[in-house]
């Protein structure tokens, strides 16, 4: 078996590229990195992610091996989400991302206004 080289146009690891270069999945990762939550907390605070968005979300998490989700048997079922440890190592991973992203995005933005103006 060959090593994995994401350049390659047909390497799996892109496949997990497209999952963590989503802004749901950081965000909906972070969250979960903090202890389990409900479908409907995780919707709360996660502000503008739809409840399809949100579902589509947190089944490739689960897919992919870095969230779990169990349901109780109550009236009505209740689910619960937690990140699994391999989700804690990716969590880790783009945690930084997220603050980079808080801490910089006034620049961003103001690059962005220099450069509609002269387009």
């Amino acid at each position: 078996m060959q090593p994995a080289n994401a350049y390659a146009a047909q390497c799996p690891t892109r496949l997990v590229l497209d999952r963590v270069a989503d802004k749901w999945t950081v965000l909906v990762l972070g969250l979960l990195a903090e202890g389990p939550l409900r479908f409907n907390e995780l919707r709360r605070r996660v502000e503008g992610v739809s409840q399809k968005m949100l579902s589509q979300t947190l089944k490739g998490l689960e897919r992919d091996g870095l969230v779990t989700r169990r349901a109780y048997a109550t009236v009505p079922v209740t689910v619960e989400y937690r990140a699994t440890p391999l989700g804690h190592t990716l969590s880790a991973t783009l945690d930084p991302l997220r603050i980079w992203a808080e801490t910089y995005i006034a620049e961003v933005q103001a690059a962005q206004r220099r450069y509609d103006a002269v387009a």
